[in-house]
């Protein structure tokens, strides 16, 4: 009887801890909690897709939204999408790879906004194809667009968050981040970059009331497939990519993903992974990475190699089939028109 009764108090202890511990989370959370109304957000590489969707959601909480990417005239359609006053919307030309030009844009931001609140990375590249098929080329780009970039904006904003002693900083990785997917290598491998700089980042900037968030997401529908790079089999990469991208078993809503990544911002959370197959993957690799490479090894040798165009490069809208566009890629071709994705077509 004694020894149940130490069990139970041993028990006891424990859901009470856990209980203040979860409490004091919580509390700890809502300390740090940002509104975002009068604040001002950059959004690198935010002229089309997943970052439309979050201007979409800050504009509405009052925010003063600067979209900055490399494309001007697709920075001036942006704001048709935008349901944002003109004087709380700028729109600013940068090359995030140019580390010149992203200093620039910072200090134009500061000028016409004001000092910036909230930095958010979200420029990215795919090429989706066989190692084979990349070359170094590949690799420099996304790791110019996925990390260099971040780095430049992060080393532009971070001297005046310090002075003020506050700052929000997010970093828009993948789940591709976390665990490398086959024909993706280029994007993985940058994608892992970008998680180890900016999980470290946030451990260092803590000091200074400056919270960093790592964002993980899986497939999203943002339509962004369609301005994707495609090499070897660009046709069947393109239907595979797509498809993927737009079922609703495998994919999820663009606006529920910004929605997450907005809150996580506001709260200062340290690692956001979106989508319960992104989670899933993430816990299982954690859990049995051996078992999930050999899944991964079966699965490549389904993937298109041979053929196509090799090394060359064709976009997603260069490389449709009867197979996408279709109906199984009809959210995501809905999102596309939604974000911006469809260019001047």
């Amino acid at each position: 009887m004694a020894k149940k009764s130490r069990i139970w108090g041993v028990v006891s202890l424990g859901m009470t801890l856990i209980s203040a511990g979860m409490a004091t989370a919580k509390l700890i959370r809502q300390f740090k909690f940002m509104d975002l109304n009068h604040q001002t957000v950059l959004l690198m590489g935010g002229s089309r897709g997943l970052a439309l969707e979050i201007a979409r959601i800050v504009g509405e909480q009052g925010a003063t939204v600067a979209l900055a990417a490399r494309d001007g005239e697709e920075l001036e359609r942006a704001r048709d999408y935008l349901n944002i006053p003109s004087d709380r919307l700028f729109t600013f030309v940068c090359d995030v790879t140019s580390e010149e030009q992203v200093k620039n844009t910072v200090a134009a931001v500061q000028e016409q906004c004001g000092d910036i609140d909230v930095l958010m990375n979200i420029a990215g590249v795919i090429q989706a194809g066989a190692f084979e098929f990349q070359n170094n080329e590949d690799y420099a780009k996304s790791m110019d667009t996925h990390f260099w970039g971040p780095l430049y904006a992060v080393n532009a904003v971070v001297p005046t968050m310090k002075k003020r002693n506050r700052g929000r900083i997010v970093n828009i990785s993948s789940i591709a981040g976390l665990v490398s997917v086959p024909h993706l290598l280029p994007y993985s491998a940058s994608k892992h970059a970008l998680v180890g700089f900016s999980e470290g980042l946030r451990s260092e900037l803590a000091k200074d009331n400056i919270f960093v968030t790592t964002v993980c997401p899986g497939l999203m529908r943002t339509g962004s497939a369609r301005n994707a790079e495609m090499k070897g089999q660009n046709k069947v990469e393109y239907a595979l990519f797509s498809i993927f991208d737009s079922l609703a078993l495998t994919s999820i809503d663009a606006k529920c993903a910004a929605k997450q990544i907005v809150e996580a911002c506001k709260y200062g959370d340290a690692h956001l992974v979106i989508s319960i197959q992104a989670k899933a993957l993430k816990l299982l690799h954690s859990m049995a990475p051996t078992a999930v490479s050999e899944i991964f090894s079966w699965t490549n040798m389904l993937l298109p190699v041979k053929g196509g165009i090799g090394a060359a490069t064709a976009k997603g809208y260069e490389s449709e089939s009867a197979w996408s566009p279709s109906i199984l890629t009809k959210m995501s071709d809905d999102a596309a028109v939604r974000n911006n994705e469809m260019g001047a077509r």
